[in-house]
């Protein structure tokens, strides 16, 4: 299993920098494959393993998923076809190119794109078609099943044409499904089981595991007053494909510029009113945070006008991306003050900006409230009487209400998300309060105390606290964009720092070094949350994503990394403090862990073939995803360690694969599943 976790690391690398090559149809694969079956029946024949039933379906198990695998590629067939109105097709291309007969007649009466409420932006793909006459719908999660063939919305074309996947595989789901129940029987039953050494061990138990506010005084330049800057705000924008405050829009604009939601103590709404209203001022700010500053002779922090020469540099995607990201925000407010960023006008369901080409039917009076909007606003603002212009943002947002359905609730969720998710203290804070936490119980630990009583109970509060704050953001996130959030980097990493402060205060009580080693881990979570994107808007969900599994799927594989990283954290207890009981407490962690990561990826495989008609398609992700499930399966056999200190290293060592498979594969590999 150890060589086969480095050969399906090495063909992610291979293939990453030879695209022609797939590792994975080579015939030398296929035998290693063959030889970890054989390996497996091996094994429960040498070792008597058919005596202990758990252990025997979960050995089992591996031989049956790759019969699956086999009869798949051998046995199932998989293809597309293109659909055009009105014409009936009884075949389709399969993936080397050859035709196939389909044993029914398929007929596309209409194909349609369904869009978000008031947006452009689909929500799903529809094909409405018959089979032998009778009508069936498909669309992006919601398949065609029929005389065993399976078919999926793939792709369409503007001629009105739908291109469908097709898979018949008539033998290898079920033996592959039979695989996948029998591994997590197994494995959920030596998790139940009384008698079985989970059980035993959770009887006995054990677990391991900088204040940087930046106070900033209120900046001298000019801008709107806090109050009327918020009422701008509370206007409505079409951004990234959805209607939503201009107050996401503004933190999203200041975030990109400055790297902060704040700059020098304005909100986001008084840094885009600034730009907006008082560019003559503006242009001179250093508020744009520059990466790479020293290779293009600048400061870290330089103003728009700095930036001019940017538009005789010839940027090209071959340019250094230092550069292209600097001449990136220099063209977003070039794109503000052009009046075609901000899609503050509905009309005839597409909202437009106030300099852009409006329909010709388009009313007289409206034209000019379009036209001259800013410049009115600009008038007020000269004039001192910031009461009227707050009363012009009022009357824009109901001119915008009148032509999309106003949802109040998702408004206000959002507008409190966005008030409450505003820089890096809280992530560094956390570090900070976890580091010294850790520190001091480990140094306790080896004079053989215990965690003072006031420690237990701030840290415990705090962690409690944290936790419903993070489950806060996760409703107020699924309430805003109408979808469960967790189809994106920040929404794992922030599920995740959910998971390990509810892990760490169920086991706080008879193992306290979960408190801090919680902290510490909550912090790296919401840091690398915030570095991801942010604090990305709230976005509409892909037509794919919209699916109960994803939800399930994303949770489950958390909850799994969740324990991955207290493991380590165990283990770097155990080498400190030296104590039995962090050796323990690590394999009492592997066993869930273990199984919900085997689960998710299971439950993934599914989705994958109900989604897509393929379960597995060896994807960076997907591979990385079992090279992990290997690697922690191993320090579960009792006999893999003789020592607990090369237990511990292992299981440190170990967590690069987590970190690799969730970090590495977006960054160096790519793949279908990288997060943007």
């Amino acid at each position: 299993m150890a060589i086969v976790a480095i050969v399906l690391a090495a063909g992610t690398i291979i293939e990453r920098l030879k695209p022609t090559i797939r590792i994975y149809d080579t015939w030398w694969f296929i035998l290693l494959m063959a030889l970890v079956a054989i390996g497996s029946i091996v094994a429960i024949v040498q070792q008597k393993i058919w005596k202990q039933p758990l252990l025997l379906l979960v050995h089992a198990s591996i031989p049956v998923i790759l019969l699956g695998g086999a009869l798949t590629t051998w046995v199932g067939q998989h293809g597309s076809t293109v659909l055009q109105p009105g014409v009936a097709t009884r075949t389709f291309t399969s993936e080397n190119g050859s035709t196939h007969s389909l044993p029914f007649t398929l007929t596309l009466t209409e194909f349609e794109v369904i869009p978000y409420t008031g947006t452009h932006s689909p929500m799903d793909f529809v094909s409405h078609v018959t089979v032998d006459g009778s009508p069936y719908d498909i669309s992006m999660n919601h398949i065609l099943k029929h005389k065993g063939y399976r078919f999926y919305q793939e792709d369409y074309g503007d001629d009105g044409s739908s291109t469908l996947s097709v898979a018949h595989d008539p033998f290898g789901i079920g033996v592959t499904y039979l695989g996948y129940a029998m591994l997590l029987v197994g494995l959920l039953g030596l998790l139940i089981v009384p008698s079985g050494r989970f059980r035993t061990l959770l009887r006995g138990g054990a677990l391991t595991l900088l204040l940087l506010f930046s106070i900033d005084s209120q900046a001298a330049i000019s801008t709107l007053p806090r109050e009327t800057a918020d009422r701008m705000g509370q206007m409505y924008v079409l951004y990234k494909g959805r209607i939503c405050p201009l107050q996401t829009f503004a933190k999203d604009f200041t975030t990109k510029l400055t790297g902060n939601a704040t700059y020098h103590g304005l909100t986001p709404e008084q840094v885009l009113s600034g730009y907006l209203f008082y560019f003559d001022e503006w242009q001179n700010e250093p508020a744009i945070k520059i990466k790479g500053a020293k290779e293009m002779n600048l400061q870290r922090r330089v103003a728009f006008a700095d930036l001019s020469f940017l538009d005789d540099a010839g940027i090209s995607p071959q340019s250094d991306k230092n550069l292209r990201s600097a001449n990136e925000k220099y063209n977003m407010v070039r794109m503000l003050l052009s009046g075609k960023m901000m899609k503050l006008f509905p009309i005839e369901g597409s909202w437009y900006g106030q300099n852009d080409n409006l329909p010709l039917d388009v009313d007289n009076d409206e034209y000019l409230f379009i036209r001259r909007w800013q410049s009115y606003c600009q008038e007020l603002i000269l004039a001192g009487n910031y009461e009227e212009l707050e009363h012009v943002f009022e009357k824009t947002r109901q001119y915008q209400t009148t032509h999309f359905e106003e949802h109040k609730g998702r408004t206000q969720a959002e507008r409190l998300y966005n008030a409450l998710t505003t820089g890096r203290w809280l992530p560094l804070l956390c570090i900070t309060l976890g580091l010294l936490c850790f520190a001091f119980c480990i140094v306790r630990q080896r004079k053989q105390r215990g965690l003072p009583k006031w420690l237990k109970i701030s840290a415990t509060a705090y962690v409690a606290v944290l936790t419903l704050f993070l489950i806060c953001i996760f409703i107020l996130r699924w309430i805003a964009g109408n979808h469960i959030p967790m189809a994106g980097g920040f929404d794992s990493m922030n599920l995740m720092s959910i998971v390990i402060g509810i892990v760490a205060l169920t086991l706080a009580k008879k193992h306290p070094m979960t408190l801090p080693s919680g902290m510490l881990t909550m912090g790296f979570c919401l840091l690398v949350a915030m570095m991801s994107g942010s604090n990305p808007p709230v976005t509409n969900l892909m037509p794919v994503l919209n699916s109960p599994l994803l939800t399930i799927h994303v949770a489950v594989i958390m909850c799994a990394y969740a324990l991955f990283f207290f493991v380590m954290m165990s283990g770097i207890a155990g080498l400190a403090a030296d104590s039995k009981a962090y050796h323990r407490l690590s394999i009492l962690m592997l066993y869930p862990a273990v199984f919900l990561l085997a689960l998710g990826i299971i439950i993934g495989a599914v989705w994958a073939n109900i989604s897509w008609g393929t379960y597995w398609s060896w994807d960076p992700k997907e591979v990385w995803a079992l090279i992990t499930l290997i690697v922690y399966a191993l320090p579960l056999h009792k006999n893999v360690f003789r020592s607990q200190k090369g237990f511990h290293i292992y299981c440190i060592l170990a967590f690069l694969s987590v970190i690799i498979t969730y970090f590495g594969v977006n960054m160096l590999l790519g793949g279908m599943h990288a997060y943007n």
